[in-house]
Formats: structure tokens, C-alpha cells, sequence
């Protein structure tokens, strides 16, 4: 499956799970709760609305992205940590004077407006509404939503004014504590932080690998890839996954690009370690059969002849 979305929040390489759900940024878990049900039945496999030729695309965008984005979300801690980068990003979107380049003229709108939360909410009401109507164009509305939550995150969360006007005031206040949290400013766990739509594929395939369900794995390093081709991770595993499948060129393949992503990726190090014991050791066997048929006279008994070359 190939759900590949390059804009709004999604253009910097991360999952925008309210868009995908189809709601304002920093809903409740009530309101989580709400809008993954009417998804989840809307894509259920067994669901009437659906055509024959829709049912596996909606069984996979439900089990590959819809999912993952109900499980960050419905946990207190994991939305709480997902939020907190959210408000991250949206600092660094601000500095960045080309992040609001190519906008559509929905998100350029609201963009262009000094205060504008009221409107946010209806705008994504309005596209939440048919976001899942017709698959064909579920991707397109998501597009648009994240849009939305990007300019709605740069006004209120990133101190942007537009025409001399005050930024809209943030939709939702945090506690003290995540006040205090935001200010001291802790480490920032790094899965968190990346939240790309490659993590839940990942996560899925390091699952397969440990369970030595190597062809499952590699269906869906295949997919995070199809995703993020430069995610350096997938490589690494992906070269795991072959080389414990004595498929060592793949292996090294893999290798070798997840090393050119990033020099000291540790899995990609040892792997390639593991591989060349295993080519130097394969050499090795190579020269003494070598050594042993020339002392035979350069004959080999082969299979047959070793099982019924003897006379008794």
C-alpha cells in the first residue's frame, strides 16, 4: 500500500495522527475516542460501504496508519509526549520561512487571517466529513487537513503575526506541570520526536525479525521504504532480515546505504562485521575442498557418488 502524503505537518517527515483522524489538533480522548470508531467502522472489511475493490486499501490504511494514530492518541502519556512535540515543531515551522510555501488556498486563507480558531475548527469539520467517503480521495483531504493543523500550529503555537496582528490564542491551555515541563525543557524522546509514518511499519517488522518471521518483515521494511526511501533504520533491518536469510548481497546492499545515511549506525556496523566473518569463513571452506579434490586426483565423489560410489 502507498499512502504517501508531502504536505502540511506530513512534509517535514512526520505523522500527522489528528489529521489522520480527522480532527483539530489537541482534541480530548473522549473526542479520540469518537472519531476512531466512526473510522474504524467506516474501513471495516465487513462494512457495506464499501466496494470489492476498496476493501483491502481500507483494511490496510486501517491497520497501517489509522491504527497507530488511535494508540499514540488514546494513552494520556503517549499524546501528552506526541503534543509536546507537536508544539516543538511548531517553533521550528515558524523560523522557517519556507514552510508555508505551496499551502492550498483553504490553508492560505486561514493563514492570511489574524485570529481565525473558530474557522479552523469549521474547516476541518467540513473536510473530517468527507475525508472517508471516497478512498480515492482520502489522501487529498488528509493533505488538506494536516495543512490546516500546520498554519492553525504556526498562529497560535509558534508565535506567528500576520499584518500586525496578535497570534490566536492556543486551542487548548496546558497544565502547570506541562507548563513547568515545556519551560525546563527535558530530553525529548527520539522515537517520539520522529513519529514518521515509517515507525509503525518498523516497529511491525523488528516484531516479525525477533519471531524469525523473515518474510513478514520484509514486506513491511518494503513498505516503510516505499514510505521514507532514505530512512536508515529500515536498511539496517532490512540487511538484518537478509542476512540471517544467507542472502548476503541483498544484505550488503542495505548495509552499505543505511551506512551511507548515516556513518555509525550500529546495527548497519555489526552487520556488516557478520558478513564479512561469514564471506571470509565461506572462503575458507572454498579453499580446503579445493586443497581436498586436488589430493583426489581433482575428483569429487559428489551426492551420489558418496552415497553409492562404494563397493561392499
Amino acid at each position: 500500500m502507498v499512502f504517501q502524503i508531502q504536505r502540511g505537518l506530513f512534509s517535514s517527515e512526520f505523522a500527522d495522527y489528528y489529521a489522520l483522524l480527522g480532527m483539530p489538533l489537541f482534541s480530548d480522548g473522549k473526542d479520540v475516542r469518537k472519531s476512531y470508531l466512526k473510522i474504524a467502522r467506516r474501513l471495516h472489511p465487513d462494512s457495506a460501504a464499501l466496494n470489492s475493490s476498496d476493501k483491502q486499501f481500507a483494511e490496510q490504511l486501517l491497520s497501517k496508519l489509522i491504527n497507530p494514530a488511535w494508540e499514540c492518541l488514546v494513552q494520556e502519556k503517549s499524546k501528552n509526549e506526541y503534543d509536546l512535540v507537536l508544539r516543538l515543531k511548531a517553533k521550528e515551522a515558524a523560523g522557517n520561512p519556507n514552510s508555508t510555501e505551496g499551502l492550498s488556498s483553504i490553508a492560505q486563507a486561514l493563514f492570511d487571517k489574524s485570529d481565525a480558531e473558530l474557522e479552523y475548527r469549521a474547516l476541518v469539520q467540513s473536510l473530517t466529513a468527507k475525508q472517508f467517503e471516497n478512498l480515492s480521495q482520502c489522501e487529498e483531504v488528509t493533505a488538506q487537513i494536516s495543512e490546516l493543523n500546520l498554519v492553525y500550529l504556526i498562529k497560535t503555537e509558534g508565535n506567528w503575526t500576520s499584518g500586525g496582528g496578535k497570534p490566536m490564542k492556543p486551542m487548548a491551555t496546558p497544565s502547570p506541570a506541562a507548563s513547568e515541563t515545556s519551560t525546563a525543557q527535558p530530553p525529548i524522546n527520539p522515537y517520539a520526536a520522529r513519529q514518521s509514518l515509517a515507525d509503525p511499519y518498523f516497529n511491525r517488522a523488528e516484531i516479525a525479525f525477533k519471531r524469525q518471521n523473515y518474510p513478514q518483515a520484509v514486506l513491511e521494511l518494503r513498505d516503510a521504504l516505499k514510505l521514507e526511501p532514505n530512512n536508515g533504520r529500515s536498511h539496517s533491518l532490512l540487511g538484518m532480515v537478509y542476512l540471517e536469510q544467507k542472502q548476503g548481497t541483498m544484505a550488503r546492499i542495505h548495509f552499505d546505504k543505511a551506512l551511507s545515511l548515516n556513518a555509525s549506525d550500529a546495527m548497519a556496523l555489526e552487520g556488516k562485521q557478520m558478513l564479512q566473518k561469514m564471506t571470509s569463513k565461506s572462503s575458507t571452506v572454498a579453499t580446503a575442498k579445493g586443497s581436498t579434490n586436488a589430493k583426489d586426483g581433482g575428483k569429487s565423489p559428489g551426492m551420489f557418488g558418496g552415497l553409492f560410489g562404494k563397493k561392499k
